[in-house]
């Protein structure tokens, strides 16, 4: 089944030109094309030279955007005794341990990130089906697996990131709100850039970056000039 473009969407397509785009000027162009009724985010989709089927050409990180994602994300964790504490006083959504888990394992998914300390990630395992399909497994790699509650709770709501590389080498992840200013878009896209050049698999091999465009929720895809966003020098005033 076809699905239907609507008019809306077909009369902001043709404000975008089939060409890349300078970095400034394709998040400018987000800004104008989003015009929905409610607040958009902004969104990249990074396709890279990678096959996730090889261990060494998978992509799972985190990144600290500089500007903040401009949402407020809910975060869940998964602990047991004085962690448990901890995680409520450093600004924990959601705190629990064997409880939390047989509530999430019945349906509940009252949040956005879920953290576990080491020691009950046996447990946690058992979520797999329920947490796999959302994206919301801890992970080491992920920076959702620690002991350090407090840091890990305060970076999140600051505006860190977990985002993978799905099984097709295709990178979604939402960097800001299309309300944000386009200089401050630019700062969170470049330091999304930095990470996902930073954290390269090692089985990677010939051209990592494929095309980069972005988007806001409902707007139609803007084609960045990838070589463009990886050559620019921000300052530090951006």
């Amino acid at each position: 089944m076809v699905k239907k473009v609507s008019r809306r969407l077909q009369e902001l397509q043709k404000k975008v030109e089939d060409r890349a785009y300078t970095p400034l000027e394709a998040l400018t162009l987000l800004k104008e094309t989003s015009t929905a009724k409610f607040p958009e985010s902004a969104e990249a989709h990074i396709r890279l030279g990678l096959d996730p089927k090889y261990t060494d050409q998978q992509l799972r990180t985190t990144v600290a955007l500089p500007k903040g994602t401009g949402q407020t994300v809910r975060i869940a964790v998964i602990a047991r005794g004085e962690k448990v504490a901890e995680a409520s006083s450093a600004g924990a959504d959601l705190v629990g341990s064997e409880e939390l888990i047989n509530d999430i394992q019945k349906g509940m998914m009252d949040f956005d990130l879920l953290i576990a300390t080491p020691d009950m990630m046996p447990q946690v395992a058992k979520l797999g089906r329920q947490l796999g399909p959302r994206g919301l497994m801890p992970s080491p790699k992920g920076g959702t697996v620690t002991f350090d509650l407090e840091q890990a709770i305060a970076e999140f709501k600051a505006g860190k990131l977990e985002f993978r590389a799905d099984r097709t080498g295709i990178v979604h992840v939402m960097f800001g709100k299309a309300s944000f200013a386009a200089e401050d878009l630019l700062v969170n896209l470049k330091a999304l850039q930095e990470c996902i050049d930073r954290n390269r698999p090692s089985g990677a091999k010939g051209r990592y970056w494929r095309s980069i465009y972005v988007s806001s929720t409902m707007g139609p895809s803007i084609e960045i000039d990838v070589n463009s966003l990886r050559d620019l020098k921000l300052t530090e005033s951006a």
